[in-house]
């Protein structure tokens, strides 16, 4: 059993066959009528000018199916608002932390009007006059104690992904989430959003107009990772922003009928999406969105999933169904080589050997021409 779980961490694409198993199926031939799922579930299709269905064909079809994707997570999540005209981002820095490899700032900035948010923005050392270096987006999981978390400053060490980028040479931004760190007194009955999901979208996108009005950030070379609540978020953050070229998620996802077996109350919090329970009844059929689509949203662009075997949170098995079908979609763009997941034999956790290949995933792909 041990030599089969060494195989399953291998990444996707490799784990059917090396098992004897053959090429994957087509989905009709793997899922029983019976079983048979939402509508946005099915990536082959999309909406012509008509509203009438067209199988997806070409990148242009996909773009179109792409925009009902979101359109599907914005009746649960509420709309993001316009950004033609954001506020300047006024930041101030409360302390900076010098170490051998970075300098650390707490800073907060303006996410909107009447509204300051927390982080910490790494600065590299040595980066020399002129020089642009990638810039990453590092979104925290579930703590009281928020940005610290990535900074190394939880129980869990192998959380600390802002601090260990910062040292690879990345300008790295790591906000707190509502409700956490020094975001902990958020009042969410009091902002314009109808979830803390849209209002984190909103403040993880103003983190990247922070990194790209650095002039030590290469503003076509900014990723985004997140563990957990982080990993949701970081998939959020790139569905809705392409200037975040590579998106990296562990343990942040898994279908809505694979959450705890379609037991939904986790996702309707305040700083999640209440509307799951109050406007869809908890239903994972009636949700207007799933992985499947926000998955496939991501392509082209790099994305690295770190799905472990034990995950009692985000289970495997459902990655595993939606892997296939995604597939697809990078293989319309003619890049499945952009598409990783990871399955190693591990809790809900970011161990390391999948959290260096993570690194040298963002490291290859947001690399300076």
């Amino acid at each position: 059993m041990g030599g089969m779980k060494a195989v399953r961490g291998i990444f996707l694409g490799f784990w059917p066959i090396a098992c004897g198993l053959g090429p994957l199926l087509p989905t009709a031939a793997r899922e029983p009528a019976a079983k048979a799922m939402p509508e946005h579930h099915d990536l082959t299709w999309f909406r012509d000018e008509s509203g009438a269905k067209r199988p997806v064909a070409t990148p242009a079809d996909w773009e179109m199916r792409r925009a009902e994707i979101l359109r599907g997570f914005e009746e649960a999540a509420g709309p993001l608002p316009s950004r033609g005209d954001p506020p300047a981002l006024d930041i101030r820095v409360s302390e900076t932390v010098e170490t051998e490899k970075y300098t650390r700032q707490t800073i907060d900035f303006q996410s909107e009007a009447g509204d300051r948010a927390p982080a910490y923005l790494y600065v590299p050392k040595g980066v020399a006059a002129g020089e642009k270096r990638a810039g990453i987006v590092a979104l925290h999981p579930t703590h009281k104690i928020g940005k610290g978390v990535v900074d190394g400053q939880s129980e869990r060490p192998n959380r600390a992904y802002g601090k260990e980028l910062a040292e690879r040479g990345f300008v790295v931004i790591a906000p707190d989430y509502l409700s956490f760190g020094a975001y902990a007194d958020y009042d969410f009955a009091a902002d314009r959003y109808e979830s803390g999901t849209m209002k984190g979208i909103w403040n993880h996108m103003r983190c990247v107009d922070l990194l790209r009005e650095r002039a030590d950030v290469d503003p076509e070379r900014i990723g985004a990772i997140g563990h957990s609540l982080g990993g949701h978020n970081a998939i959020f953050l790139g569905v809705f922003d392409t200037r975040v070229k590579v998106i990296v998620s562990s343990c942040g996802w898994t279908p809505m009928h694979d959450y705890y077996g379609g037991k939904l109350k986790g996702w309707t919090s305040d700083r999640y999406i209440p509307a799951i329970d109050t406007k869809y009844g908890l239903d994972p059929n009636r949700v207007p969105f799933d992985y499947y689509g926000l998955i496939a949203a991501l392509a082209p662009r790099p994305f690295f999933s770190n799905s472990p075997l034990r995950d009692a949170n985000f289970d495997y098995r459902g990655v595993e169904k939606t892997a296939p079908r995604v597939r697809r979609v990078y293989e319309l763009f003619g890049v499945p080589d952009k598409l990783r997941i990871a399955y190693p034999d591990s809790e809900h956790d970011f161990p390391e050997p999948v959290r260096m290949e993570a690194y040298a995933f963002l490291e290859k792909w947001l690399a300076a021409e």
